[in-house]
């Protein structure tokens, strides 16, 4: 079973059973990371102010972006899952990739900002990190993996850029905390000239994500830029089309993402020699046959093309 299979699986899943639509599945997995991150963001920035330990600081601030950034996705779902109006034919979808967009470049943003004050403290000499840091750090990981495993599978199951990208954010926190940990840990067995491998460690985190802010901005640009999904997309969706009878050959077929909808445009080759009710006819079935495989698709335009192939 292909990505796309699963995800139109579960959304059949969600409309026979009765279960959370994928919006409110992804402002729920939102919302249990932002809940997350103002308790670790608090842990870590008094831990690290008294622990002495820049690069727990760091990873607070990296927590409070976190946050700050789940708004962000919080109302980009929000937005992304209004009906379409009157200003806005083809629903609210992008608001969801655009979310994702301000996510990578809030992180990129915190990352400058931690990579400047570590060079700071790096050439400013203070005292070793406290040994308790270490516990808090090993915490932090444990949680931080946990909520980016829990947000990532939420996120592939409705197929939303912006929830994948919040799970990112939690993957970004994890490293930049397990980096924390190496540069206290060396700190602390290394003793006196090796104070700064804390401030190193988190110089390290900051490149990390960078790495991480493009990773997610990269999918979200392509979808605000309307690119074409992946392969498997456009050939089941061809291939559902092409059961249909009537249907000669198909022309084109263009696929664009919305949040968390497809639109189809087809151009469907039929017998020449039938009437425009006859064609419309074909069109319909085709409409049918890819809306009935293909949960989120919630448009198809086909255009009929005549051919004499089935009178020469």
């Amino acid at each position: 079973m292909t990505r796309w299979q699963s995800t139109g699986a579960a959304v059949t899943r969600s409309r026979e059973t009765g279960t959370l639509h994928p919006a409110r599945r992804g402002l729920r997995s939102t919302f249990v990371g932002i809940v997350a991150n103002m308790l670790l963001a608090a842990t870590k920035g008094i831990a690290g102010v008294a622990g002495n330990s820049y690069a727990l600081i760091a990873d607070a601030i990296e927590s409070a972006t976190d946050v700050a950034s789940s708004l962000i996705v919080w109302g980009g779902l929000k937005i992304s899952a209004l009906p379409p109006d009157e200003d806005h034919p083809y629903g609210h979808g992008k608001a969801e990739p655009l979310a994702a967009v301000a996510v990578s470049l809030t992180l990129v943003a915190a990352a400058i900002g931690i990579a400047i004050q570590s060079i700071r403290e790096i050439i400013t000499p203070h005292h070793a990190p406290a040994a308790f840091t270490l516990i808090i750090l090993v915490l932090v990981v444990a949680v931080k993996e946990t909520l980016f495993r829990f947000v990532l599978r939420v996120g592939k199951d409705v197929n939303s850029t912006a929830v994948r990208s919040d799970a990112w954010h939690h993957r970004s926190d994890a490293i930049t905390s397990a980096a924390a940990f190496v540069g206290i840990s060396v700190a602390l067995i290394g003793g006196e000239g090796f104070e700064s491998a804390d401030d190193w460690a988190a110089l390290f985190a900051s490149s990390i994500i960078v790495v991480n802010a493009v990773r997610i901005l990269r999918p979200a640009v392509n979808e605000v830029m309307d690119a074409a999904p992946p392969v498997e997309i456009e050939t089941s969706i061809r291939e559902a089309a092409q059961d249909v009878a009537g249907v000669i050959l198909l022309e084109k077929c263009f696929v664009r993402k919305a949040g968390f909808s497809y639109y189809v445009d087809l151009h469907v080759t039929v017998d020449g020699g039938l009437s425009v009710r006859e064609g419309h006819d074909i069109a319909r079935e085709v409409k049918r046959a890819i809306r009935g495989t293909h949960p989120q698709v919630v448009e198809v335009l086909v255009h009929i093309e005549p051919s004499d192939l089935m009178h020469e």
